[in-house]
């Protein structure tokens, strides 16, 4: 699906504080709807809001919303940061940030990877403001119970950062979705591209790492104060967050539900963004 809306003609920025320190944050503003959805992008070197949610866009604004695609301090072109302390609370009060200059009292959040943390952080500190939470591959911290911890996708992203090649976002690329053959040679050119503009965040992001290796807190203790509805969508196949975390926040989210996706690795708004959209429609909808 090619989007209506390009990423240049929907393109804003911001000045937040958070923390007591300045942000310039870029987002993406989509649609007239009175009904505003966030959507957060995940962790990856080069991600954006646009690159995460392209394939989602048009139905949303089809159905009546407005669309805001916030990409996160480090990340696109919102400004640089060396994160010491909990990224997802960060992110969380950057989202806060955009959506107190403009003027939304309340959003439905969808979340993935690193973007179901960030929804997750501003749930617990803003629920008042939350509609309804859609997190996929993410949410909260904590090792899995099967899988060997960091997983291979994880280690594999953090390589990347390291040395960003073309080979290694390949490799990476090949276990972050289950069908790597979709991915076309001028997607990866054009994520290396914009992960090489932008060498200051991916150094950034390893000096956080050292500085504080777990950028995003185990929130299982917290996840009963989330009172929002909450749609929990997993991969089965997902190399980089496994299924058993999504399982802990279906325990621990009072009102939550889960969907379960065969043949998907860890983007299943890409990977299945047909069948994606309509279910988290209707689940807004209800």
């Amino acid at each position: 699906m090619t989007p209506a809306y390009s990423e240049t003609s929907t393109s804003q920025f911001v000045d937040v504080s958070v923390e007591g320190a300045p942000y310039r944050i870029h987002y993406n503003d989509i649609g007239s709807g009175e009904r505003a959805v966030v959507m957060l992008h995940g962790s990856g070197p080069g991600a954006t809001g646009w690159a995460n949610f392209n394939r989602n866009i048009d139905p949303f604004v089809a159905a009546g919303y407005r669309v805001l695609l916030i990409n996160c301090p480090g990340w696109g072109q919102s400004d640089p940061v060396v994160c010491t302390g909990s990224r997802s609370e960060l992110n969380a009060g950057a989202v806060k940030g955009v959506l107190d200059a403009l003027g939304i009292e309340k959003a439905d959040l969808v979340g993935n990877s690193m973007g179901g943390h960030s929804a997750v952080a501003f749930a617990l500190a803003n629920p008042a403001r939350v509609g309804k939470l859609v997190l996929m591959g993410g949410g909260t911290g904590g090792p899995s119970l099967y899988a060997p911890m960091p997983t291979e996708g994880i280690k594999l992203l953090q390589g990347l950062y390291r040395d960003p090649t073309i080979e290694k976002l390949k490799a990476m690329m090949n276990v972050f979705v289950y069908d790597a053959s979709a991915l076309t040679e001028a997607q990866m050119q054009m994520r290396l591209d914009n992960m090489r503009s932008r060498l200051d965040h991916l150094e950034n992001f390893v000096k956080s790492l050292a500085a504080n290796p777990r950028q995003f807190p185990d929130q299982n203790a917290r996840l009963h104060e989330i009172s929002a509805p909450t749609l929990i969508v997993w991969g089965r196949d997902d190399r980089f967050v496994p299924m058993d975390v999504g399982l802990r926040l279906l325990a621990g989210i009072p009102n939550s539900q889960l969907h379960v996706f065969a043949r998907c690795g860890h983007w299943a708004q890409w990977e299945h963004a047909d069948v994606f959209n309509e279910m988290v429609l209707n689940f807004l909808n209800r």
